[in-house]
């Protein structure tokens, strides 16, 4: 779509994987993680895609090929705000929307990036975010939303007052932006908060202050939305694959 682009986070070490390997270059069914993640976009044929790379930038660029895909290099992991924003010479000044997505969510759907795109336009949305429910959500960013049910603010779990802990609603990581907002609201973000780092989630509270729509698009099927972060999610993930059957469309 001439009026679609990507951003796919894909900067991180994954320290908790106990690997020299970067996280996203950890293979799942002979694919690096990446990979999986490139090849649910590419049906949705976005104009650009920006492969935001950092640790062992020069592997991870080197599977981020294909029409439309480009790299950035974060040299210095300041947060997630801080990793879209590497992208920003790539995609500013450009009229639609733009995705977010992690480098390390192989399970996601092409339908359900496509929903959240639709979902992103039909409610004139600056943003739209990708959630899910979990029984037990601990360590997730928690979706705030008020009485009509609308989204207010994202609060990160160490972050939360116990009470906002208690919310099963919780952040993907995974967005879409109207370009129109985008790169303005990024550059209000601080990071003034526990872990010290730009947080994209701040921008829900900056766009909702300014009188801007963020919607939510809920994910139905949990699996498609975690992360890889040990051996562990690498083995759910390996499971989960089969017993998804590996769906894209």
């Amino acid at each position: 779509m001439q009026d679609l682009y990507a951003v796919v986070l894909a900067a991180g070490k994954g320290t908790r994987m106990k690997s020299d390997l970067a996280k996203v270059l950890h293979p799942l069914g002979g694919k690096p993680l990446l990979r999986h993640v490139l090849e649910a976009l590419a049906p949705l044929e976005p104009a650009k895609t920006v492969v935001v790379v950092g640790h062992q930038a020069g592997d991870v660029a080197a599977i981020s090929v294909g029409a439309g895909v480009t790299t950035a290099l974060q040299a210095e992991q300041l947060g997630t705000g801080h990793a879209v924003d590497m992208a920003r010479p790539e995609l500013e000044g450009h009229d639609g929307v733009t995705l977010v997505l992690c480098g390390d969510v192989p399970l996601l759907r092409t339908s359900t990036i496509r929903d959240l795109v639709a979902t992103t336009r039909e409610k004139n949305a600056a943003a739209t975010v990708l959630t899910a429910i979990a029984e037990d959500p601990t360590g997730y960013g928690r979706i705030v939303r008020d009485g009509d049910g609308r989204v207010r603010a994202i609060v990160e779990h160490k972050d939360a007052t116990d009470e906002q802990r208690t919310i099963r609603e919780y952040n993907t990581g995974t967005w879409c932006f109207d370009n129109g907002h985008l790169w303005s609201v990024l550059s209000r973000l601080d990071r003034d908060n526990a872990q010290g780092e730009y947080y994209l989630t701040d921008v829900v509270e900056l766009l909702v202050g300014d009188g801007e729509v963020v919607a939510a698009s809920v994910c139905e099927d949990e699996r498609e939305v975690q992360g890889v972060n040990t051996v562990d999610d690498l083995e759910r993930a390996r499971r989960d694959r089969e017993a998804m059957g590996d769906e894209r469309a």
